[in-house]
């Protein structure tokens, strides 16, 4: 895509900005010369010196601003939007983790819920040329039909994570349809990469392998039916990310709100990708590889299947991912072992 589809006239207002995917959009729009206001409040659901590792990054761009706050604070986003005056709003602060919301359910509802509210009423109060939104392959549930496509039911979620997700898809819609704000929510498919989440089964792995201590595999030693994940590669969530952002829903008669699922289009049974992740590091490491595993049954909150259809997107903006997972875990391998400097 040629830079100048994304206009750098605008003022760009990223939350979750020293997240994964908050990162890597906000380094592609400051490559563009865009004015970037980036949100995040650092917390410590994993560790924070891989946040600040990434800010650093950021803050070697002078047209990046970056506000610490949490976009639970009203008065704080309200203020943020009154002084910068975002066209374009992409929120990707959200408390993460299928698990984690059965453990700690108030975080879901602080974060996912009462945030997202916050930065609705801002959009609304300040006219946003553009709200894009992270919802997640989560809030399919355990839909039996594959793939999964936009227009599947979704009312039966299996976890509190996937519940927050689908209220804010109905929130957005809602407001898209009274305030007619421009609105796309975006269906992330288990997104891994460089700079990574280290709560994600990949990096763990990983970090497992060093430590001496077994993997931990929930699904029963089950190879027949094993889990299977649609694994995306960090570039082609941004690619799509960018496409997305540089073409707004038109405002009609109808709510301007529409969601798109941005996966691979190609799901990898768990004991494959994890046969690629040895691959992977033994690569890098020259020398073999090999987990210890010890299988479990599969946690409350998983799901069997995740595999998105990738239509929608790629008639709306001509875009499918093509990232292969052996070309995306050799990156991540590679980063991982320069990065925590192993020999």
């Amino acid at each position: 895509m040629s830079c100048n589809r994304l206009n750098n006239n605008k003022i760009y207002l990223v939350t979750g900005a020293a997240g994964f995917i908050g990162f890597y959009l906000c380094e592609r729009l400051l490559k563009q010369n865009c004015k970037v206001i980036g949100i995040d409040n650092i917390n410590d659901y994993y560790d924070v010196n891989l946040k600040y590792f990434r800010l650093e990054k950021l803050k070697l761009y002078e047209k990046f601003t970056f506000i610490k706050t949490d976009i639970s604070n009203k008065k704080m986003i309200q203020e943020i939007f009154n002084e910068y005056k975002p066209e374009i709003v992409v929120n990707l602060a959200a408390q993460a983790g299928v698990r984690y919301s059965i453990e700690n359910p108030d975080v879901y509802i602080q974060s996912n819920i009462i945030g997202f509210y916050n930065i609705l009423e801002s959009c609304r109060k300040y006219s946003v040329d553009h709200l894009v939104y992270a919802s997640s392959s989560s809030v399919y549930g355990s839909n039996k039909k594959v793939p999964f496509e936009e227009k599947d039911f979704v009312d039966h979620p299996v976890s509190l994570y996937a519940a927050t997700k689908k209220s804010n898809e109905l929130m957005a819609h809602t407001y898209s349809h009274l305030y007619k704000i421009p609105a796309t929510g975006l269906r992330f498919f288990t997104v891994y990469g460089p700079m990574g989440r280290p709560d994600m089964a990949y990096f763990g792995f990983v970090n497992k392998y060093f430590l001496g201590e077994p993997i931990r595999i929930f699904n029963n030693a089950d190879f027949e039916h094993d889990l299977t994940r649609d694994f995306t590669y960090i570039d082609d969530i941004v690619e799509g990310m960018e496409r997305v952002i540089s073409n707004p829903p038109v405002i009609g008669d109808a709510a301007p709100h529409r969601v798109f699922n941005i996966g691979n289009n190609k799901p990898v049974k768990l004991m494959a990708f994890v046969e690629a992740l040895e691959k992977s590091l033994s690569k890098t490491l020259g020398r073999e590889v090999k987990f210890k595993k010890i299988f479990e049954p599969i946690k409350p909150g998983d799901v069997p299947t995740t595999y998105a259809s990738t239509e929608l997107l790629e008639s709306a903006v001509g875009f499918k991912p093509k990232t292969s997972i052996e070309e995306g875990l050799q990156k991540f391998s590679d980063w991982y072992v320069k990065y925590y400097k192993i020999e």
